[in-house]
C-alpha cells in the first residue's frame, strides 16, 4: 500500500531558493523499518551543510535528520514497536522533512507520555547531542569549569542546564544581552559576549587565569584559533560543529605550542551506534527531562512550506533555543 506525502527535497545544492515542497508516494515499510506520520520535525544546522553542500550526499534528496509522530506500520521484524506509538528519533537516514516516511527501526525510540511531540522532535539531536559530549567525549565529574560555544542556542541551552545539574561552572559565549540572559536563567555560571569581549581574556579573569580543561565549540572555523587559547595545558578541543564554516588547514604544531593540547571532532553517530547505546543514552536524556533538570525551549515554530524561512533564521543567528517544523 503506498500513500502520497509532502518532503522537502532539493534538486542542487545553494541557498533556501533550492528547497521545494513536493509530493511523493510512500511504500510500505521494509522488514528493518517502521513508517511514521510525522507531527514534529527538528530543525539544526546540518541541514544548513547538507542544503549548501558543505556535507555531500547524491542529488536529489530530501533533508533534515530528527522527527516525532505517530508509527501507522511496522516491518516483519520488529519487536520494540507497534502501530500507534508515540516515537522520536534523532539520527535517520537524510529525509526527515516529511509528512510520513519510513525509518530504520533501530534508530527510533517509543518516547514517554511526559514528552509532546514537538519537545521530541526538538530534544532527540540536541538533547543526545550533549549526552555524548558531557557524558562519553569528556566525562564531566562536577568540579569543571568549562567554555561552550553558541550557549543561548538549541544545544547551549540544554548544555547550559545540563552542566547546572552536574555541579559544573559552564561559561557560554552569546552574541547579545538578550541571548546571555537567555543563558544564564537556563543555568550557565558565567557569559561573555563575543561581540563586545574578548573571549580570551574573560576567560582567564573568570578562571583566575588557569583556563579551562576542555571547550565545546559547534561553532567551527571562527572561534577555533580563540578556543585553543581558553585551553589549559594537555586540555581537549572538542570541536563538535561548524556552524560558522568548517575549520581546515589545521596545524597540528600549534596544539604543542599552545600547551600539549588535544582536539576530537566527534558526532553522534558512533556514540550511539547499536541499540543498547541509543536506549542508554536516551533514557539519561529523559531521565533529565522527567527530573525537570532539563526543560525544552522551543522558540520557533514554521510549517513545512516556511522551511526556508527557518534556514534563514537559523543561519542569520536570529533563533534562541530550539526551531521546529510542526504537521498537524
Amino acid at each position: 500500500m503506498t500513500m502520497l506525502s509532502r518532503k522537502v527535497q532539493i534538486n542542487e545544492h545553494g541557498d533556501v531558493g533550492v528547497m521545494k515542497v513536493i509530493s511523493e508516494e510512500v511504500g510500505a515499510p521494509a522488514d528493518n523499518e517502521v513508517q511514521i506520520a510525522q507531527k514534529a520535525i527538528g530543525l539544526n544546522f546540518i541541514d544548513i551543510y547538507y542544503r549548501t553542500g558543505l556535507y555531500q550526499q547524491p542529488l536529489p534528496h530530501g533533508l533534515g535528520f530528527e522527527g516525532a509522530g505517530i508509527v501507522q506500520a511496522v516491518g516483519s521484524r520488529i519487536t520494540h514497536l507497534k502501530k500507534g506509538d508515540r516515537v522520536a528519533y534523532g539520527q535517520s537516514p537524510i529525509g526527515a522533512y516529511a509528512e510520513v516516511r519510513n525509518v530504520p527501526a533501530a534508530n527510533v525510540l517509543a518516547i514517554p507520555d511526559f514528552l509532546s511531540f514537538d519537545e521530541a522532535a526538538a530534544v532527540m539531536l540536541k538533547g543526545l547531542t550533549v549526552q555524548y559530549l558531557f557524558r562519553q567525549t569528556y566525562r564531566l565529574q562536577g568540579t569543571e569549569t568549562i567554555l561552550f560555544h553558541a550557549a543561548a542556542g538549541g544545544v547551549g541551552l540544554i548544555a547550559c542546564q545540563w552542566a547546572r545539574a552536574l555541579g559544573v561552572k559552564l561559561i557560554g559565549t552569546v552574541s547579545s544581552p538578550e541571548k546571555s540572559d537567555l543563558a544564564l536563567s537556563h543555568g550557565a555560571w558565567a557569559t561573555i559576549d563575543y561581540s563586545k569581549e574578548d573571549v580570551v581574556e574573560r576567560v582567564l579573569a573568570l578562571t583566575n587565569g588557569r583556563k579551562v580543561p576542555v571547550v565545546y565549540d559547534g561553532v567551527g572555523k571562527d572561534t577555533w584559533e580563540r578556543s585553543l587559547d581558553c585551553l589549559q595545558p594537555r586540555g581537549l578541543m572538542v570541536s563538535f560543529g561548524n556552524a560558522s564554516g568548517a575549520v581546515t588547514g589545521v596545524n597540528l604544531g600549534i596544539l604543542a605550542s599552545k600547551g600539549a593540547l588535544y582536539v576530537t571532532r566527534p558526532t553522534l553517530g558512533p556514540h550511539v551506534d547499536t541499540p543498547e547505546k541509543l536506549k542508554a543514552a536516551s533514557d539519561e536524556l529523559f531521565d533529565m527531562i522527567r527530573r525537570k533538570k532539563i526543560k525544552v525551549q522551543i522558540d520557533q515554530r514554521y510549517s513545512l512550506e516556511d522551511a526556508g524561512e527557518a534556514h534563514q533564521a537559523l543561519a542569520s543567528r536570529k533563533t534562541t533555543g530550539a526551531t521546529v517544523i510542526t504537521l498537524d
